[in-house]
């Protein structure tokens, strides 16, 4: 079960899962061999290891109760996880960083539409005006960037389309169950479906040290910590707004694809992430003042 935070501490949890999220292009274009499902196995991997590890410390012997227990919502989130890996490591190596990210900012409107229709729950105004704001400001980073786009770029974009409606999906699952049932094991899940899945298309192995250096760091740090502190996060948070908070990975994406890979954005990829940063901000200012 999710332990209750405040508003503001889920805010900050959620500020760092993203920002953690957004390391991915920038060390991803640093892989020296390895390409495609590979990277996505060990990446996944590593990531159920580290949370395998984490919940060793916190659960001890029973881990396999927690397990157990995490049940069907716990399966659904895991499937969930497990999909968001696979097609977002996928889809960067296909297409840029950027093209990755805009696919992954449909996030708030698929949630927010599943919210009201499962959960029934009310969007403030305040949200909805935000995820216009947010889906209009990748709009113009998706225009800056069309012309850039080949068959296998277009292809990789589609891929990528997998993670929003899993994730929507996923925070949808999180709300549901999240108070009553331990989803951190989710994230264990995820990461071994995941890597069970890509397993029998890897052979033979091609990763370098050097590779699987970089992709133990992904593992660990980009994907295993700040999934499990989305996990705490979403107890405090509306669906919609995990999803619109989650778009700060999206704007930090391509500026450290840019600073530690040579990947310049297009200036409609600034003014689009200009638009989305300024709605998140103010949809937080107002949420705390409400």
């Amino acid at each position: 079960m999710s332990k209750i935070i405040s508003h503001r501490h889920a805010v900050i949890l959620m500020m760092c899962a993203a920002s953690l999220w957004s390391i991915a292009g920038v060390f991803t274009r640093h892989l020296e061999v390895v390409r495609g499902v590979e990277v996505t196995f060990w990446r996944s991997f590593f990531a159920a290891v580290f949370v395998a590890v984490a919940m060793f410390r916190q659960y001890g012997r029973g881990v396999v109760a927690r397990l157990k227990m995490s049940g069907k919502l716990g399966f659904i989130s895991g499937c969930m996880w497990a999909m968001m890996y696979s097609c977002f490591m996928i889809a960067i190596t296909m297409t840029t960083v950027a093209n990755t990210s805009i696919m992954e900012s449909l996030a708030p409107l698929f949630t927010a539409f599943l919210a009201w229709l499962v959960l029934r729950e009310k969007i403030p105004v305040r949200t909805w005006w935000a995820i216009v704001a947010a889906v209009a400001g990748m709009a113009w980073m998706f225009v800056g960037s069309l012309s850039e786009i080949d068959h296998r770029g277009m292809l990789g974009m589609l891929i990528g389309l997998g993670v929003p409606l899993a994730s929507s999906v996923n925070m949808i699952t999180m709300k549901k169950g999240g108070h009553t049932v331990d989803l951190i094991p989710a994230v264990f899940m995820g990461g071994s479906i995941s890597a069970l899945v890509m397993l029998p298309m890897v052979f033979p192995f091609q990763a370098s040290l050097h590779d699987i250096l970089i992709l133990a760091i992904l593992g660990f740090f980009q994907l295993g910590f700040p999934c499990m502190l989305m996990v705490r996060a979403s107890a405090s948070l509306s669906a919609p707004e995990i999803a619109l908070l989650s778009l700060l990975e999206v704007l930090l994406a391509p500026i450290w694809a840019w600073l530690g890979a040579g990947e310049v954005p297009a200036q409609a990829t600034m003014v689009g992430g200009a638009v989305v940063l300024v709605s998140l901000v103010c949809n937080e200012i107002f949420a705390e003042e409400a």
